[in-house]
């Protein structure tokens, strides 16, 4: 499907596409991985102030990433592959963090800078490392599924792949302007 298309379906069908859609292994990992950066990022203002940021994070996380995964999902099926990656590099983080900074800011959360920082770097790379992994049927839910035990052992692949993509299309074009 082509970029229009899948944005014009969010808009059209929010409730399909992304409400019934609702990615439950993003949930869980992301709520996991985000909730342990809010720790680290704050645990110099004492251990109260770390895990009240984790726990703010874990259950902001627990509830909107199986949203924002539903997106990316969607945005999987853009072809070509790189249009639907940059889009959700750019709607994502911008729909996900305006809310999440809010959430931290009316608690308080000590670190908020350190904590943004992080966690905007880690936002760039997981939202496209999910796209690809998305595109190579891991970490979907619905129709064409597996279970989350078969997502987690085909990780090491998917982060090889992942890490891999920039330097083989960088080979590649190399290559062919040298035939």
């Amino acid at each position: 499907m082509r970029l229009r298309s899948a944005l014009y379906g969010l808009l059209s069908r929010p409730v399909e596409l992304v409400v019934r859609r609702w990615n439950w292994k993003v949930a869980l990992t992301s709520s996991v991985v985000r909730g342990l950066i809010f720790f680290f990022a704050n645990i110099g203002s004492g251990w109260h102030a770390a895990l009240g940021a984790m726990s703010a994070e874990y259950l902001y996380r627990a509830i909107t990433s199986g949203f924002y995964g539903a997106i990316t999902q969607h945005l999987g099926e853009v072809e070509p592959e790189w249009e639907g990656a940059v889009c959700a590099m750019i709607v994502l983080p911008l729909a996900s963090h305006s809310l999440e900074f809010l959430v931290h800011w009316l608690r308080a959360t000590p670190h908020l800078k350190t904590s943004i920082v992080a966690w905007l770097c880690f936002t760039v790379f997981s939202t496209l490392f999910n796209h690809y992994a998305m595109r190579r049927a891991a970490m979907v839910v619905g129709q064409h599924s597996k279970s989350i035990g078969h997502d987690m052992r085909a990780m090491p692949r998917m982060i090889t792949g992942f890490v891999a993509v920039m330097p083989l299309w960088a080979w590649r074009r190399l290559r062919s302007r040298e035939a």
